[in-house]
């Protein structure tokens, strides 16, 4: 089991910041800062995607202010979402066409979900998206990562 040091508390006024360690240097580095949690998360959630995608594990710490100083706060559990494949098209409808409406569909979730703060899902959230996604219409799809959003601006 490899040890690592714990996250520095960034420089600076307080602001939201991720920062992702580094196995191979052995350090802490800021990926994402903004004086609002939405972008960092957002960004926290593409990157730790990206990482994973390469196969590579992902340590992250996400910093932020509380009453005026630095605050670590805790980020989820880190579990490895399973890709699943995109249903078959309906009779008569284009194969590329489905295949796009589905992808869109999944990225209006994903978003939705990351705005909300849940950027790193577990098989069982993976599932659950894929299962909204297969039944849902683009704009019942779009309602739903709306109230995601909004939930997640109220924090």
């Amino acid at each position: 089991m490899e040890s690592r040091p714990e996250s520095p508390q960034p420089q600076g006024a307080p602001r939201w910041v991720a920062m992702f360690y580094r196995p191979a240097a052995g350090s802490w580095r800021t990926a994402a800062q903004s004086p609002h949690r939405s972008p960092v998360l957002y960004a926290l959630g593409e990157m730790t995607r990206a990482v994973r995608a390469r196969g590579d594990e992902v340590t992250v710490v996400l910093w932020g202010p509380k009453d005026g100083a630095w605050h670590r706060y805790d980020a989820p559990p880190q579990q490895t979402a399973v890709h699943r494949p995109d249903p078959e098209p309906s009779p008569g409808e284009p194969a590329t066409l489905a295949e796009r409406m589905t992808g869109r569909r999944h990225q209006v979730l994903m978003a939705g979900l990351t705005n909300a703060g849940l950027y790193d899902l577990s098989p069982e959230d993976d599932t659950t998206v894929q299962a909204l996604v297969e039944r849902l219409d683009e704009a019942a799809v779009r309602r739903v990562a709306h109230w995601l959003t909004t939930a997640g601006g109220t924090r």
